[in-house]
């Protein structure tokens, strides 16, 4: 987890509003730096200081009167009411009418919020020192060096015969999961691949395109997979089809 994605989730750590592997995520980068440990002390003083009572303001005798006023408003009077049935159907159409559009809303939304999250979290990686948390060529370093660090063993390999050489691995964060990053190479392209292990595989294969970059996601055996580039889709494609060929684990 790098500072700028730890500092955004503070308060809500704080608040425990995080699910457990973000707070163990934060937790471990607070260990490690210093200026992030610092500033959740200060969050944590200052949410100390909100709940004291001296804090507690009554409000004016004014305004209070004014909230009285209008609270005892007469309502309207009632109407004649329908038959139970009839109303108990009015009410769950509505609801239907309601809650649809909302639902169709927040499942494109979440989706999209998804693809961004990738796409963010790749063009960060390629700023100076996120790339990679362990430099090497060898599989059999980098798949190692996930031991302990994450509660799955990723499947590592490499694949310079391909045209697509290992270069390395990090740990990162994705839609609420600790993720494997491996680190590819595309002659002077890099190739993102996260993987992480899921419940509920799917045979279905994504392609996405945001920004200039290719993304293909896809499940194998209850690992979740997403490659990210800015090489052309075709080549993405031939990663990933050399990767699912020769991927069996370690």
């Amino acid at each position: 987890m790098m500072c700028d994605d730890a500092r955004l989730l503070l308060h809500a750590y704080l608040d425990n509003e995080l699910d457990a592997t973000q707070s163990v995520a934060i937790d471990r980068h607070m260990q490690a730096c210093q200026a992030c440990a610092a500033l959740h002390a200060d969050y944590t003083l200052l949410h100390q200081s909100f709940e004291r009572a001296s804090l507690y303001r009554r409000a004016p005798d004014a305004l209070r009167k004014q909230w009285s006023t209008e609270s005892s408003v007469p309502s309207v009077a009632k109407w004649r009411r329908p038959p139970v049935a009839l109303a108990m159907a009015a009410g769950f159409v509505t609801a239907l009418l309601i809650a649809a559009p909302a639902w169709w809303y927040t499942l494109h939304r979440s989706a999209s919020q998804a693809v961004d999250e990738v796409v963010s979290s790749h063009i960060r990686s390629m700023q100076a020192q996120h790339l990679m948390d362990v430099a090497s060529t060898d599989q059999h370093t980098v798949k190692p060096w996930f031991a302990g660090k994450l509660d799955f063993s990723p499947r590592v390999k490499d694949l310079t015969s391909e045209g697509f050489p290992l270069v390395g691995g990090r740990l990162d964060a994705l839609d609420g999961h600790s993720v494997a990053a491996l680190v590819y190479r595309r002659h002077l392209h890099v190739i993102n691949l996260y993987q992480w292990p899921i419940s509920a595989p799917t045979a279905e294969t994504k392609v996405t395109q945001l920004h200039g970059y290719t993304m293909i996601q896809w499940t194998d055996e209850r690992m979740h997979f997403i490659a990210i580039s800015d090489i052309n889709e075709g080549e993405l494609q031939q990663f990933v089809q050399a990767f699912r060929n020769d991927a069996a684990p370690l």
